[in-house]
């Protein structure tokens, strides 16, 4: 499903007549049954097969179906055993297709036969998994190596939910049993890329080629190029861990339980199905008091807070970057702030199944936040008792951030002082100068110190000296000029600062 390579082919009984055209195999096989002569079509079958050059100087596999009856056969191993190596074919490449409906009549011998089979090398499949009388037992009795889904619910599985369950089911089982699974019926890229992240692992089906005969198969397999089913936003296929479903569900496990935010997956009734520890111990509550309960009987006062966001999410609306408060566990405690997601989960189809959530604790940020604003809150309140004139300098020179004492010395409000309106209150004199100054520290690094008039509320004017130093990035590039002007009370105003 992944490569699109070819692994073998299944070998069908087609009869076309001369004079009633093509007759379907579930017209004549019955017949066969009926008067005994299902194993000489079933040898006709495989004789036919195994001639094909195209297949013998392969190493591709060939299915073949037995039917139900011929599993009562003690002979039937010996006849697959001679034909076989009458034509040097080897048994590991032959693979025998048995239905669920084999083993109604007579358990004990049909297993006995299916042994030997499988004893000689042959592969065994069980064909048609879900359409007749599962069991598990089934399954256990003989050492199946692979399990077929069915085309009637992979036909459908795009369309119909109850298809896609089914699918999933039957392909979830083979992987758990370590059987090789393969989807029959597939006739679309779509119903492929489905099986694929379900995880199938082979298909069949018009999308790959067509029924055709066994002579045309070297034309064919001389191309070399057959579909993947895999569209150009899958190329890469579906993230998997290695080992067999076990060993991954121990491994998820633990990278579940090992991140270091809390997580859960709710269904669309919004009762909790998975939840890691940290969730848990966030909600203050132990893992399995959390499953097949909601968040209303479990956390009920952050319920209220976040039922809403919930039910946007199972509607298909992602949320992000939600801060819920948890009070304090004990009076006088420290309350918990939380940052939240919601995001829907979706099928093959694109239907929600439920919730994941994703919860980081950032009460300690929080905290933290505030006693930086308390700091700068404080920092400014100095800054606004100081007599002197805090600034900021961008790169480009202009004033970015300076005190509002500006605004008491020169009448200019402050939001007009900003970037480069501070000039306006200089002597014009003066502002050669200071545009001097500021651009020698700017383009070499060095610290201002200079001195220049400003005028007064009261249209006089007043000396200021201005002193500041550039700050330097990692690379050497001035990120900002620091500085402060301070009121000269001992200058008069015929002072010439170049002397």
């Amino acid at each position: 499903m992944r490569t699109g390579q070819v692994t073998g082919f299944e070998a069908l009984a087609r009869w076309s007549h001369r004079l009633l055209g093509n007759i379907p195999p579930d017209e004549f096989v019955p017949v066969a049954e009926s008067i005994g002569m299902i194993g000489a079509l079933t040898r006709s079958i495989l004789r036919k097969s195994l001639a094909s050059k195209a297949l013998l100087q392969s190493s591709f596999a060939i299915s073949v179906n037995i039917s139900p009856l011929q599993l009562l056969d003690f002979k039937l191993p010996e006849m697959f055993a001679g034909i076989a190596e009458s034509f040097g074919f080897q048994l590991e490449r032959l693979i025998i297709e048995l239905t669920e409906g084999a083993f109604l009549d007579d358990p004990q011998s049909t297993i006995d036969v299916a042994a030997e089979l499988k004893a000689l090398g042959c592969r065994l499949a069980m064909d048609d998994f879900g359409t007749g009388y599962s069991s598990l037992r089934n399954l256990h009795a003989l050492p199946f190596d692979a399990l077929k889904v069915d085309r009637s619910f992979v036909s459908t599985m795009t369309t119909q939910r109850d298809s896609r369950k089914i699918v999933a089911a039957v392909i979830g089982l083979g992987q758990s049993l370590g059987l090789v699974t393969v989807a029959e019926g597939v006739e679309t890229r779509e119903q492929a890329e489905s099986l694929m992240w379900m995880g199938c692992d082979l298909g069949q089906g018009w999308l790959y080629g067509r029924p055709m005969p066994a002579e045309d198969l070297a034309e064919m397999m001389a191309h070399g190029k057959f579909p993947i089913p895999i569209s150009s936003g899958l190329s890469e296929g579906p993230v998997s861990l290695e080992g067999p479903p076990l060993h991954r569900l121990a491994q998820l496990q633990a990278i579940y339980d090992g991140a270091p935010v809390g997580l859960c997956f709710l269904d669309r009734k919004m009762h909790y199905v998975s939840i890691n520890r940290q969730l848990a111990e966030f909600n203050r509550v132990p893992v399995l008091a959390h499953l097949g309960r909601s968040p209303e009987e479990v956390i009920p006062q952050v319920f209220r807070q976040v039922e809403n966001y919930l039910r946007r999410a199972l509607k298909g609306e992602p949320v992000n970057g939600v801060e819920i408060h948890k009070p304090p566990l004990l009076p006088g405690g420290e309350s918990q702030t939380l940052l939240c997601s919601y995001q829907p989960v979706r099928d093959e189809a694109g239907e929600v199944l439920g919730v994941s959530v994703a919860v980081m604790d950032i009460t300690e940020r929080k905290r933290m936040e505030k006693i930086l604003r308390d700091v700068e809150d404080h920092h400014r309140s100095l800054i606004q008792l100081s007599p002197h004139v805090p600034y900021v300098l961008n790169p480009k020179g202009e004033v970015i951030e300076a005190s509002s004492r500006w605004e008491t010395i020169t009448g200019q409000p402050l939001e007009e002082a900003l970037g480069n309106g501070w000039l306006e209150m200089l002597h014009p004199e003066d502002v050669p100068r200071i545009m001097e100054a500021h651009h020698t520290s700017l383009t070499t690094g060095g610290p201002i110190d200079v001195r220049y008039r400003v005028r007064n509320p009261h249209g006089g004017w007043r000396w200021m000296r201005s002193r500041g130093a550039p700050r330097l990035s990692d690379s050497g590039q001035i990120i900002a000029v620091y500085g402060v002007v301070e009121e000269i009370e001992n200058l008069e105003p015929s002072y010439d600062p170049t002397l």
